[in-house]
């Protein structure tokens, strides 16, 4: 048997950019995946703080350093530029791996970027 528990999390950033007119996705600057340890087409869960929509789709790599965070596709509808939202991932273990799993959660400041 395995569950699934959080493996990831970008706590509170802010989208810079909206793309309806594209593929689909969320695309994040690549230095905060990695802070983060989130894959490139990778299954997330968004969460908007200031609307309370939820909603899963797959990471696209954006510039490193930019900040960026684009909702992409119809996700752009369900956010606005400015909006404060989480980005969280998780992944399928055992219970006996999920004991001993420590999450990786990052807190970017308010330019989308770690300190």
């Amino acid at each position: 048997m395995t569950i699934e528990v959080l493996k990831s999390k970008i706590h509170r950033v802010k989208i810079t950019h909206a793309e309806l007119h594209y593929v689909g996705s969320i695309t994040i600057d690549e230095d905060l995946m990695d802070a983060a340890f989130i894959f490139e087409n990778e299954k997330v869960q968004i969460v908007n703080i200031n609307n309370g929509e939820r909603l899963e789709t797959y990471v696209i790599k954006g510039e490193r350093g930019s900040g960026q965070v684009c909702l992409n596709g119809p996700a752009a509808r369900r956010a606005q530029v400015g909006d404060i939202i989480i980005i969280i991932s998780y992944a399928a273990m055992t219970p006996e791996e999920a004991g001993i799993h420590k999450p990786t959660i990052i807190f970017p400041n308010d330019r989308n970027r770690i300190d």
